[in-house]
């Protein structure tokens, strides 16, 4: 499932020449699991396990948790999703336990990430067509968008040197949301699978021009451009 750390790579490969880079709330629960996940990541690596092996393994099981949801299947979509999604930190610990420098395997990560939210937001846009909800897939699919640019704002601010994990709608909130609104469609009279892919569709949206004002203020400030 969208903005990743180096996982598979020498840690400081790849960052941004800022310094002190800044950390997102995805970030920090990384760092806080990090415990739990370097002790499973120690025991799968001494089974033989490749780190690539484990990111595929998250996706698979987040395409058939997308599956079910676009079936009508919401809440055990959801259970699945959840599974999947450990997945997202134990490949790193694999990489890390057995030392591994593997640039490829944190670009395969990144970019699973985007085809796990292409999934999961293709599926809910399916399901609400199927229910003849066209606004409601139209959400889903402007949270797709989204999704997609807060993401890709951040890797383009790097390439330019800015640091750019500004923003409320980081993966760790994405996924929270999408967990939230699927396990509990509706709860206490509330439509709260459509409330969450509203506030997806506005919040990732909002985020990606966030980010993208911040790129350009920060390269006025630095080179003068704009």
């Amino acid at each position: 499932m969208t903005t990743k750390q180096p996982t598979h790579g020498v840690p400081g490969q790849g960052q941004s020449t800022q310094s002190p880079p800044t950390m997102t709330r995805t970030d920090r629960m990384r760092r806080l699991m990090s415990q739990l996940t370097d002790q499973l990541g120690l025991f799968l690596h001494r089974l033989g396990v490749h780190p690539d092996t484990v990111t595929i393994v998250g996706l698979l099981l987040t395409l058939c948790g997308a599956i079910l949801v676009g079936l009508g299947y919401v809440r055990g979509g959801g259970v699945v999703l959840l599974l999947a999604l450990p997945f997202d930190a134990i490949d790193g610990a694999v990489a890390r336990a057995g030392g591994r420098a593997d640039r490829f395997g944190e670009m395969l990560d990144s970019s699973l990430d985007r085809y796990a939210d292409g999934f999961i937001f293709g599926a809910l846009s399916y399901y609400f067509a199927v229910q003849d909800e066209h606004i409601w897939m139209l959400c889903a699919l402007a949270a797709l968008v989204g999704s997609f640019m807060v993401s890709y704002t951040r890797a383009r601010g790097e390439g330019v040197n800015v640091d750019v994990k500004i923003g409320l709608f980081s993966r760790l909130e994405r996924v929270i949301v999408i967990l939230v609104m699927l396990l509990w469609p509706t709860a206490f009279g509330l439509p709260i699978l459509e409330i969450g892919v509203l506030v997806l569709a506005v919040g990732t949206n909002f985020t990606g021009l966030q980010r993208l004002w911040y790129v350009y203020r920060a390269l006025k400030r630095k080179h003068g451009e704009g």
